[in-house]
């Protein structure tokens, strides 16, 4: 990991409760550019940040995911495909607002994540109010948030929450493959998406916008099992 140029693996007392020094300098200190940045949260392996950094030479794509072998598999597949538009970052979800200033990331993509299904997990969701307003403090004012996932309780629960908090719903499908909407950046697949796609199962995909001024509540209890 550490013969990668962009991945940046920082200890924890570099990051909890306070700020790490590359926060609001990923696009001069990393990147060297003012190319928007998107961020991949729970990137596992980084076939989608990768990917997608293939499709979209005009801007930055950043991995986040503790696994660090999953990290290094991504950061490997980048640096062999010569792309300078790509970083990982290992480290927790929780700790992400450490890392990036107001208005600094103008996109986030969650791909598959844990859907955490029991209710007692539920605060951990990616897709949660804990979590979508963390994501308020760093992403652009009305800055796109994408959900693809196999799980569809996480996907009916993140559609729910979005109309509850009547954010701006821009797409939605139980079925990604099928959709009218599909396009190259959509059509990139993980490694276990491609053997659930052939297995038969569906992708569920979501996006909307979520606005820096709007704190986002969670659903009523019953709704939110």
């Amino acid at each position: 990991m550490e013969t990668f140029q962009r991945v940046f693996q920082p200890p924890l007392y570099d990051v909890f409760g306070k700020d790490h020094f590359l926060k609001g300098w990923w696009g001069a200190e990393v990147f060297g550019n003012r190319q928007p940045i998107v961020l991949e949260l729970g990137c596992g392996k980084g076939e989608y940040t990768v990917g997608q950094a293939e499709t979209d030479p005009g801007r930055n794509f950043i991995g986040v995911d503790i696994k660090g072998a999953r990290i290094w598999r991504g950061a490997k597949s980048a640096s062999e495909k010569g792309l300078d538009n790509v970083a990982f970052l290992r480290t927790r979800i929780e700790f992400i607002e450490s890392f990036f200033a107001p208005g600094e990331a103008d996109e986030i993509w969650i791909t598959f994540p844990d859907p955490q299904l029991k209710r007692r997990r539920s605060k951990k969701r990616l897709t949660g109010p804990q979590f979508l307003n963390r994501y308020r403090s760093f992403l652009r004012d009305n800055g796109m948030v994408h959900l693809k996932t196999d799980n569809v309780h996480l996907y009916e629960y993140t559609l729910a929450l979005v109309r509850h908090n009547r954010l701006d719903l821009l797409c939605e499908t139980r079925d990604l493959y099928r959709a009218h909407f599909l396009n190259d950046t959509l059509a990139i697949q993980t490694y276990y998406e491609k053997q659930f796609v052939s297995e038969g199962c569906k992708v569920n995909y979501l996006s909307f916008r979520l606005p820096t001024g709007k704190t986002i509540e969670e659903l009523p209890e019953d709704a939110a099992r």
